[in-house]
């Protein structure tokens, strides 16, 4: 009984995920699922990706978080619209999550919709969300292991940021380790090395969202 409920839960998610890229595409929005865990600077990144691109992109961020509004909060400081999901302990969004939370932005005037999902380098991997892409982050104080101890989401990446690559010199942190591991399950995704806090690396981020949305244009 436990397979076949979890078999329903899964599929009544594909259904929905189905339904948002159907909404994105009809739309000509590009919608970027954002996973990793908690503390590796999601929110930060976007900030500042929506502060230096703001003359360039329409971008909307739905977050998602355990409880508190807080990352919301930092977005639309930022110049963003925004809306919050809490999850109440689950550990990971949900397609229908994303569908409600669509009617709370203005969407159809975005050019990408950010979807920030819970600090997690497990669940959300098993979830799609009717995104266009995944982007994975991996910030140098998690340490070098994690590629190996996740692969199946790292697997699954569009694209790889490496964050607070700024810290790597007083940290142990093996980047030619990292790299080598994330090329081992995943040899088509970019990595980029930046850091969202002092803006180093940022344009090579910001390069790959301008071809993400020449792409769908």
């Amino acid at each position: 009984m436990k397979i076949e409920l979890n078999k329903r839960i899964l599929d009544k998610n594909e259904e929905c995920a189905l339904q948002n890229a159907n909404f994105f595409a009809e739309h000509n929005i590009t919608c970027i699922n954002v996973i990793s865990s908690p503390g590796s600077g999601k929110t930060t990144t976007l900030g500042r990706t929506i502060r230096d691109l703001a003359d360039k992109i329409k971008i909307g961020v739905i977050e998602g978080d355990i409880f508190t509004d807080t990352d919301a909060e930092k977005i639309r400081a930022a110049g963003a619209p925004a809306v919050q999901i809490e999850t109440k302990g689950s550990c990971h969004l949900s397609a229908q999550q994303v569908t409600a939370a669509l009617s709370a932005i203005p969407a159809e005037t975005l050019d990408i919709i950010f979807i920030e999902n819970v600090g997690n380098l497990v669940c959300p991997s098993d979830f799609a969300l009717g995104e266009n892409a995944r982007v994975v982050i991996l910030s140098v104080p998690e340490g070098d292991d994690k590629p190996i101890k996740y692969p199946g989401t790292f697997a699954k990446a569009d694209v790889v940021l490496i964050n607070k690559i700024d810290l790597a010199p007083y940290i142990d942190f093996d980047l030619d380790r990292v790299i080598k591991d994330i090329k081992a399950v995943n040899h088509e995704a970019p990595i980029f090395q930046l850091s969202a806090t002092t803006g180093d690396g940022m344009q090579q981020w910001y390069d790959w969202l301008v071809a993400q949305i020449k792409c769908k244009k």
